[in-house]
């Protein structure tokens, strides 16, 4: 894709982060940063979709004209069905979107109708909980973390849409399990809040997401192919890694206290956690590499339910 293509689409995503209303301030803050960091992603073109979105109310007609391509069309939908649907709950508001936007870019029924199911059973799996909480073990959790950082490193290796759309979902299938190894047993709720609260909320999340494929080159899709731009792609890898390297850590401090941090401190260990993993991703390149070679994309809703 070319510059304009590829702000194009982010715009897009921007759309599809708003097709229900606005997000909470903290969300349009944290996909406003995400506009502003793809500044130095190599595409200059980028950080303006955000404005052209909100303040020159760019149209998603507009951006939709300007994809030339039956594969920058569907690539577009996926990266919109991840967006709109990163939370896990589709809203009628999201649905007639997706149907405008599907008309748009003349994308078929039948396929946007498998992804969008796709999705939704994805984003929806229900964790399994074990019969009772287990007392809390600081090198087991490590490990968990740290192997959860490396499967969604791995996932961000491949060109497929739907091994992107698994991230967040397997980022709150960690948090989960943090938090029921300290006795909490969380809902859906109360993990989308916390990742709220350190900034890394599930909307502002995909939207980050759809910039990194952009920037890292990748139009795949179910069964797809990568059409360059390795060296990026595996700075998104670690990208990946490092958020949820900091997330899992961020979440074991928390319940670790009786959940007593407040929302500033739990924001300076997150930053704290996301630098320091930041650090770490080259050292575990390899064990990033070796894990995407054995992933199949079609087994994800069961690898989401595992959590590993």
């Amino acid at each position: 894709m070319n510059e304009r293509e590829s702000s194009a689409v982010l715009a897009i995503a921007i759309h599809a982060a708003f097709a229900d209303g606005a997000p909470a301030d903290a969300e349009r803050e944290q996909i406003r940063r995400v506009a502003d960091g793809l500044a130095g992603g190599g595409i200059p073109g980028l950080p303006s979709a955000y404005q052209a979105v909100l303040v020159e109310k760019r149209t998603v007609e507009d951006a939709a004209a300007t994809l030339s391509t039956a594969e920058s069309r569907r690539f577009a939908y996926e990266m919109a069905v991840a967006v709109a649907e990163s939370d896990g709950v589709r809203s009628e508001a999201e649905r007639a979107f997706l149907e405008r936007l599907r008309g748009l870019l003349g994308v078929d029924a039948a396929p946007a109708a498998e992804l969008e199911r796709q999705t939704q059973v994805l984003l929806t799996t229900p964790v399994t909980a074990p019969a009772s909480p287990q007392k809390p073990d600081r090198a087991a959790l490590d490990a968990r973390i740290l192997n959860a950082a490396i499967l969604n490193g791995a996932l961000e290796l491949l060109p497929e849409s739907l091994a992107t759309m698994a991230i967040i979902p397997l980022q709150m299938r960690l948090v989960y399990d943090v938090g029921l190894a300290h006795g909490y047993a969380l809902d859906r709720g109360h993990v989308t809040e916390l990742l709220a609260t350190v900034g890394a909320g599930v909307t502002g999340q995909a939207v980050e997401q759809v910039g990194r494929r952009i920037l890292g080159g990748i139009l795949g899709s179910i069964g797809g192919r990568m059409l360059g731009g390795l060296g990026r792609q595996a700075v998104s890898s670690g990208v990946a890694f490092a958020t949820t390297y900091a997330l899992g850590q961020v979440a074991r401090e928390y319940y670790a206290s009786g959940r007593r941090i407040d929302a500033a401190k739990l924001k300076e260990v997150f930053q704290r956690m996301l630098q320091e993993a930041r650090g770490m991703a080259g050292q575990y390149s390899g064990q990033i590499a070796e894990k995407a070679r054995t992933i199949d994309v079609s087994s994800l809703a069961s690898l989401v339910k595992r959590g590993q």
